[in-house]
């Protein structure tokens, strides 16, 4: 849930005449989510923002299902995704369910022959590999390791990358992303309890804004299609904008971890929240401090959610045999927990340098045919004993 945002030149009222120095209008847009009751930005445009000269192609990126009913625990080894030029053909879904797609994306080169818009789905991008800059028309946000995106849905953008290594973890949601509610007092405040406040959330400070016609190309992501649209004017035309809806940015690194006298349960790692999963923020941390505490997670049963965790950096005490860019699918209906021998070594430590993303769907995921190319499928086996 971001705050109340200004940036740019903006008329002391809303829906009155806005005027350029020659006298003519600028074009103001609402902005807006879930009809006119959710967030929502004006902003004031160069051009009316409705001028399309073409529709091209239209062509399908929906994700081929490999595995639509599973009970399996997978192991997927991210960073065996292969390197693209291009930003979109990058985004290799690897799960996915009607609330939400999980992606990862090494793509190499910024995005310069188009412009990139999702209808359907708030991106939410963690930089696990990569520097550079996200340009937007509702201004830009630079980013580095460890940063989460927060793009919502219809925002046009193109994504800057400084150099050729650049690895994401991407998650598409068709349900609007907030911070959790829990964190939050009646009037969208974070709370004292919270672990970040609106200090540690970047918005956007550099707007950039073209008053410039011709031929720019859209790509436009609508139910699994891209349609390539072309507009008649440059979409970053905007002059100033203000409101509530608009892209942001928050690094892993400013999550300030909640602990206690013994092992706390996953919620206290929320970062994000929709109707339809959860994202947790796993950093470094003093353990337990209970003299008889286990560090390590107990045994628990996803009875209603499916439990993907992706592991950026540093040892993951409750796993054996996991490196960085791995991802762990734990299925609702069995249980899982600590690989055999790692409650033993986790009693007696007092902190832990794990760095990780969890993401818990609240409906089954699917597995993808990108899935099973990295997939290891004898991880539901690393808990037996030997």
């Amino acid at each position: 849930m971001p705050f109340y945002h200004k940036l740019g030149k903006i008329p002391p009222k809303r829906h009155t005449q806005f005027r350029k120095a020659d006298g003519t209008l600028y074009a103001e847009q609402l902005f807006g989510t879930i009809g006119f009751d959710g967030m929502s930005t004006n902003s004031y445009h160069e051009h009316r923002p409705t001028q399309v000269k073409e529709i091209r192609k239209q062509y399908s990126v929906a994700p081929k299902i490999a595995k639509k009913n599973h009970i399996q625990s997978y192991r997927l080894r991210g960073f065996q995704v292969k390197p693209e030029n291009d930003y979109l053909e990058s985004r290799k879904t690897v799960l996915i369910n009607s609330d939400c797609s999980i992606i990862l994306a090494a793509p190499k080169q910024s995005t310069t022959d188009y412009f990139y818009k999702n209808t359907d789905a708030d991106e939410l991008i963690f930089i696990h590999k990569g520097t550079g800059k996200l340009r937007t028309h509702l201004g830009n946000l630079d980013f580095k390791y460890g940063d989460y995106l927060l793009v919502p849905r219809g925002v046009i953008y193109k994504m800057d990358f400084d150099t050729e290594d650049n690895r994401l973890f991407i998650v598409e949601s068709k349900r609007p992303i907030y911070t959790p509610k829990r964190y939050r007092n009646y009037f969208g405040q974070l709370l004292e309890h919270s672990p970040f406040c609106e200090r540690d959330l970047r918005q956007p400070q550099e707007l950039e804004t073209h008053n410039e016609k011709g031929d720019f190309l859209m790509k436009v992501k609508k139910q699994d299609d891209i349609f390539e649209m072309v507009y008649a004017t440059h979409p970053f035309d905007v002059v100033g904008y203000d409101g509530y809806n608009y892209p942001y940015a928050f690094s892993i690194h400013d999550f300030e971890p909640i602990t206690g006298r013994i092992h706390q349960p996953p919620p206290v790692h929320q970062t994000f929240e929709t109707d339809a999963f959860v994202v947790c923020s796993f950093v470094p941390r003093l353990y337990d401090y209970h003299p008889d505490s286990i560090p390590a997670p107990y045994n628990h049963s996803n009875i209603d959610s499916d439990e993907v965790l992706y592991y950026v950096d540093g040892d993951f005490m409750s796993r054996n045999d996991i490196d960085a860019g791995h991802i762990s699918l734990h299925p609702a209906g069995i249980p899982h927990g600590p690989h055999p021998g790692a409650t033993e070594r986790s009693i007696g430590k007092v902190r832990t340098d794990e760095l990780a993303v969890m993401v818990d769907t609240f409906k089954p995921l699917m597995v993808t045919e990108e899935a099973l190319k990295i997939a290891d499928e004898d991880y539901y086996k690393s808990w037996l004993e030997h």
